[in-house]
């Protein structure tokens, strides 16, 4: 008998197909001696649409909210029915006795596999291809070593709990504001509260009033030093005072108080999880976490030059550090080759800042494979990708970079004056950085830090004199707008966001998503236009400032949905029952739609045009689509729309006299039955008269 293996992606299942040596090609699988492969297209099967369960449901009236279907229902994407089609007619036949699940090794490749065999009604044994590369001896180990199937039973029951609680609160929510507003809005369990976080960061901005503050800086000829107040700050808010500290200083002789030499030891920064990754390609190149993400699985599936992208573990586990010398030989070229031999002259002994049993669960840090390294085949974003994760990769195996702190205080007139410098003693990590950055995973500079400089050596007791005394004006600085690497910061750690000290702490293992949804949802943001991008700034839009208004307070919190996320990892470990969590989902959207309905808030249009709707006569909305830019009937029973310049679009509907005519009958003839008819289905209704015609 042989077995039937399913994959995530064609591109994937080719490569599986080419190890594996099934060779023969049929339409949408290959097959060999012992195998036959096919694979997905992303999600073959997803939840069904609400009007499956009810056919009332095509229509969006509040009196049917909320939508509580008591067993959710599967259905075949129609766009990818035809592999649907391949897969479920290869799981029927007699010759496969047993399926091997190769889908991603995570929880939503979970679920698009276990979607797949319940539509297509597979019940034989199945196991699990359980891999972090995608390089031909680690698919080879990983057929050679499959997991029980049963094994990721509670990893997909956590993907399903995901799928259906985002139905239930994103479906509910989104169709009550829109029902209630009389606008197209959008509300999810992760998306709102992260919207939140930059509206707050905004008003925070907006607020904001500068204040003039001073500083005064001595130079004492080997050195200069700032002046600082018993508390440490060096910021005098009283323009007097620092005239009054200059003019007191001035031509002074002083006299060293303290010198004080300190080792400092500055541990290696951790390995790349996604989320980190993202951060700083952000950074560095201002590429966007889902641009971070799509180069990453580049590498990982076309290239095989790295590991599993969709991490959130920054370690290693034991039993792969063997394997780190032949990782370093495969990428030994080019700008690593010496930073990499370097490390191999000598044994590796990485510790508990990289390898880390406990801090591993589904999948390891990113770091290159033993795939052997050819810089000339990778594309500009794939090379600067992964310099990030190979310079990233060296480092952490280096040694702590060292130095010794000098901080010499100078007291003049009762007044004192620090001065900070450094003396190198191992660059350590430091080292390999280069064009990597120097100082990775910092985000804010800290505007009171004084500032280094190299320093003689200088002795307690020791007289100086004032050569020169300046005072500079400065301004205090409003809170930094977010930008993705600060937003998957904050989505990543939001405890400092919610008050309750038990649920800040029990959240540190949750957060808002998961390291391979955030880029969705920043996108989400933005193709729904609640926030903009300035430059790498993500300023809110008046929409965007609106909805967060008019979403129950719930739902605009972090709280909820780091519970959940919380939960979910609960369940995918068997800590707690799916059945108990849906429960609970299944209240909090009663209680969500009771909090809609009850409002007596307004939403004003800021997109309102003063082009009226040769259907209904009501004013249009103009509006950014995939085809350009559009005008939409403000009427959403309505549902008309057109391209902005009626020239540069072919495709949509004319005014004429009779187009229009036809038009204004469909829409009474679903007024006449009492039917409020959505764009979608109005739409449908356009399309075939226009084909007939």
């Amino acid at each position: 008998m042989k077995s039937i293996v399913l994959a995530e992606k064609p591109s994937v299942a080719r490569e599986m197909a080419r190890v594996l040596r099934c060779n023969k090609k049929g339409k949408g699988y290959f097959e060999g001696n012992k195998h036959v492969i096919t694979w997905a297209l992303g999600h073959l099967v997803t939840l069904a649409e609400p009007h499956h369960y009810d056919n009332r449901y095509r229509e969006w009236r509040m009196q049917d909210l909320p939508m509580l279907p008591e067993k959710m229902k599967l259905k075949v994407i129609r766009q990818s029915a035809h592999q649907f089609r391949v897969v479920s007619n290869l799981m029927k036949r007699n010759d496969l006795g047993e399926l091997i699940i190769a889908t991603d090794a995570g929880r939503e490749g979970e679920l698009v596999a276990r979607w797949i065999m319940i539509l297509a009604g597979w019940k034989k044994p199945f196991k699990r291809l359980w891999i972090s590369s995608q390089t031909d001896a680690a698919v080879a180990q990983g057929f050679a070593n499959l997991k029980p199937g049963r094994t990721y039973d509670n990893l997909f029951q956590a993907a399903v709990c995901r799928a259906e609680a985002d139905w239930i609160i994103g479906l509910n929510v989104t169709r009550a504001l829109t029902c209630k507003f009389e606008a197209q809005l959008t509300a999810g369990r992760v998306q709102t509260p992260t919207l939140a976080m930059i509206i707050d960061r905004e008003k925070e901005i907006k607020a904001f009033v500068p204040v003039d503050y001073w500083t005064v800086e001595i130079d004492f000829g080997d050195y200069f030093a700032t002046w600082r107040d018993k508390g440490g700050s060096n910021r005098i808010f009283d323009q007097k005072k620092a005239l009054a500290i200059q003019e007191k200083v001035k031509g002074q002789t002083g006299v060293i108080q303290d010198v004080r030499v300190v080792e400092k030891v500055e541990p290696p920064p951790l390995a790349y999880d996604l989320t980190e990754l993202q951060r700083d390609a952000n950074r560095r190149f201002g590429f966007s976490a889902k641009k971070t993400l799509s180069v990453l699985q580049n590498l990982y599936e076309r290239h095989k030059l790295v590991t599993y992208p969709r991490t959130d573990s920054r370690y290693i586990t034991t039993d792969m550090v063997g394997t780190l010398p032949q990782r370093l030989e495969s990428m030994a070229v080019g700008p690593y080759a010496q930073l990499a031999k370097s490390l191999l002259q000598k044994k590796l002994s990485p510790g508990k800042r990289f390898v880390n049993d406990a801090r591993v669960t589904d999948h390891h840090a990113i770091i290159p494979t033993e795939q052997p390294l050819d810089l000339k085949a990778l594309d500009t974003d794939e090379r600067r990708i992964y310099d990030l994760i190979a310079r990233r990769f060296i480092t952490v195996l280096y040694p702590s970079h060292r130095y010794d702190q000098t901080t010499i205080v100078t007291e003049v007139k009762g007044e004192r004056f620090y001065a900070i410098g450094k003396v190198v003693k191992d660059r350590g990590w430091r080292a390999v950085t280069g064009a990597a950055g120097s100082d990775p995973g910092k985000e804010n500079k800290d505007d009171d830090a004084l500032p280094e400089q190299t320093l003689t050596q200088q002795k307690k007791g020791a007289q100086k004199t004032v050569k020169n005394c300046k005072i500079k004006k400065s301004k205090t600085q409003p809170p930094p707008r977010y930008t993705e690497a600060t937003l998957l910061t904050a989505m990543e750690s939001p405890g400092k966001f919610i008050e309750d000290e038990e649920l800040r702490e029990s959240i540190k293992q949750g957060g808002l998503g998961t390291p391979a949804t955030r880029a969705e949802i920043i996108e989400k943001l933005l193709n729904t236009y609640y926030i903009e991008r300035h430059g790498r700034e993500l300023v809110p839009t008046s929409k965007g400032f609106q909805l967060t208004g008019l979403v129950p307070e719930e739902l605009r919190s972090p709280e909820l949905t780091a519970k959940w996320e919380l939960r979910l990892a609960n369940i995918s470990q068997g800590k707690e029952n799916r059945r108990k969590f849906m429960e609970d989902i299944r209240k909090n959207a009663a209680v969500l739609i009771d909090s809609i309905k009850a409002d007596t808030s307004r939403y004003k249009h800021d997109n309102l045009t003063k082009t009226r709707c040769p259907m209904c006569n009501s004013f249009m909305l103009a509006v950014k689509a995939k085809e350009g830019k559009m005008l939409v009937c403000s009427d959403r029973k309505c549902g008309y729309q057109q391209a902005e310049s009626q020239e540069s679009a072919p495709h949509e509907f004319k005014r004429s006299k009779k187009e229009a005519h036809m038009n204004k009958r469909l829409i009474d003839r679903y007024s006449d039955h009492k039917k409020k008819t959505s764009v979608g289905t109005l739409g449908d209704l356009f399309e075939k008269a226009l084909e007939k015609k």
